[in-house]
């Protein structure tokens, strides 16, 4: 049965409008022609993330996101998406946002990487950050208080 899941790892966190969050972020896959399978949000501290960077992706540095597919079928997700809560709380600041809005930016970026979205690169990150925008501005059509 498809599913969006919310956990914690090493933090108290608790995400606001799960039930509107979950449509959300469905209805996204759905529109990019994906189906969903299980998608699960880890929202953790900074230390717990750089410690999954260094062990699987051999980088040493902080982060504020790790999306991991597991999918085996093309166009169905599977995936797990490791979130820093420290990161989206700083980049709350740099970027003059909520907090919330920043961790709802943070997961439609990890979700749009599921569904074929790159970053590395000017013209990847320009689709990449449109991509977001666009998805974020469809909050309102699930019921999202922002």
């Amino acid at each position: 049965m498809p599913a969006i899941s919310f956990f914690t790892e090493s933090i108290s966190y608790n995400l606001p409008q799960k039930l509107k969050i979950k449509k959300w972020i469905k209805a996204t896959i759905e529109k990019e022609g994906y189906k969903l399978g299980e998608l699960n949000f880890i929202f953790c501290s900074d230390d717990y993330l750089l410690t999954i960077n260094q062990q699987y992706l051999n980088h040493d540095t902080y982060t504020d996101i790790i999306t991991f597919d597991n999918s085996d079928i093309a166009k169905r997700i599977v995936s797990d998406i490791f979130i820093s809560i420290d990161r989206v709380k700083e980049n709350a600041k740099t970027y003059k946002t909520t907090d919330f809005d920043e961790v709802c930016r943070i997961m439609i970026h990890g979700t749009l990487h599921l569904l074929g979205y790159k970053d590395k690169g000017k013209e990847a990150k320009t689709l990449m950050t449109q991509k977001e925008d666009e998805y974020l501005d469809l909050r309102a059509e699930a019921g999202i208080l922002i």
